[in-house]
Parts: C-alpha cells; sequence; structure tokens
C-alpha cells in the first residue's frame, strides 16, 4: 500500500548555485578574487542566512519565488538577494554568446536596435543611485522594458518576469573596478551569456 508525504512535512533547503565556469574564466574583466568575494561570500551568507530564517514558518515548504511574493522583512530580503544573484551569475560567460533572432526582434521593437537598447540599459544602471539591480524584463503581454531596483526588490513584485541583470552593488564591482561603475557595466556587457537570457 503506497502513501504520499504530506507536503506541511516537506522542509526545503535552499542551495548556493554552483558557478557554470571556472572562477578565472571571465578574468580580466571579472577578476577570480571579485568571483570568490561575491559568489563564495555575499551570495552564501544570503542562502544561509535564509535557510535559518525559514525554520519553524511557513516559508519552510516555499521555493524561492513563492516566499519572494509572500514574505516581507528579512526573510524577503535574504530569499530575494538569493534569487537576484542566482540570475547574475548564471548570465554570466566566456564565451561568445549571441542573441538569438526571437529576443532581438523584440527588443528592437521596444527600443528601436540593439544599440539603443545596450544604451538606454547602461544608462539606467550608471545613473542608479546607491545599490541595487538593472534588469531586462518582459510583461505578460510579451513587452520588454529596463526596470531598476533598489536593495534587495525584485521584477516579480511588479509583475515582471526578468530575463538579465547586472548587479550594481559596490560589492560586485569594487575589487576590480573600485568605484568606475561605468567600466564595470561596460566590460560586463561583454561577458553576458546571450544563451541564458534566450532561454529563460
Amino acid at each position: 500500500m503506497g502513501y504520499t508525504k504530506n507536503l506541511k512535512d516537506i522542509t526545503m533547503k535552499h542551495e548556493l548555485i554552483n558557478l557554470p565556469y571556472s572562477y578565472d574564466a571571465l578574468e580580466p574583466l571579472m577578476s577570480k578574487e571579485t568571483l570568490e568575494f561575491h559568489h563564495d561570500k555575499h551570495h552564501q551568507t544570503y542562502v544561509t542566512k535564509l535557510n535559518e530564517l525559514i525554520v519553524g514558518t511557513k516559508y519552510e515548504t516555499m521555493t524561492l519565488e513563492e516566499i519572494i511574493n509572500s514574505a516581507d522583512g528579512a526573510i524577503f530580503n535574504n530569499a530575494a538577494q538569493v534569487y537576484n544573484h542566482d540570475i547574475f551569475f548564471l548570465g554570466l560567460t566566456n564565451k561568445g554568446t549571441k542573441l538569438s533572432q526571437e529576443l532581438s526582434d523584440l527588443i528592437t521593437a521596444s527600443f528601436d536596435s540593439v544599440e539603443q537598447f545596450k544604451a538606454e540599459f547602461i544608462t539606467k544602471a550608471t545613473t542608479h543611485f546607491g545599490s541595487g539591480w538593472v534588469w531586462l524584463v518582459i510583461d505578460e503581454k510579451g513587452t520588454l522594458s529596463i526596470e531598476a531596483t533598489s536593495n534587495a526588490q525584485t521584477p516579480l513584485a511588479n509583475g515582471n518576469y526578468p530575463l538579465m541583470v547586472v548587479d550594481v552593488w559596490e560589492h560586485a564591482y569594487y575589487i576590480d573596478y573600485r568605484n568606475v561603475r561605468p567600466k564595470y557595466l561596460e566590460n560586463w556587457w561583454q561577458l553576458i551569456n546571450w544563451d541564458y537570457v534566450n532561454n529563460v
């Protein structure tokens, strides 16, 4: 006689993603030292803290997206930062990937050209005040837009789905670029994993 485990008894342990490239693969545009600090220290801290905070709560059985859509305070902040960093790191590569024709057409429809999209994206990320994230998002109608969020906020709260993101918290680039965010952004653009973005 089979039986189904009560879903309420299932707990979820969130884990730090493995980078799909070696720590030195993105050099010289992003250093091994930056990845070690950013992924192994900052990202890991959010994962560890989230797992500690959800013990004994209703969030213990939820996915990251479910937590983000229902939590607030420290649980939201740590869940959102895990989610944001996952997308950021998975969206990087040292391989020369290209936009798909489908995504290129969507970008052209929304921003007139891929070049104009890049200019608008880099400008928004350069001028974003303080810590946060800048995203390429798609809404339920299939329209693309560039969205900036502060601190741990994500586009999910606005009903938009993220395709790619750049981290503009200083810890993402200070080791390599000090406070020169525009140079970091130009080099980050060369590392975008369009294969990942095309298939999100």
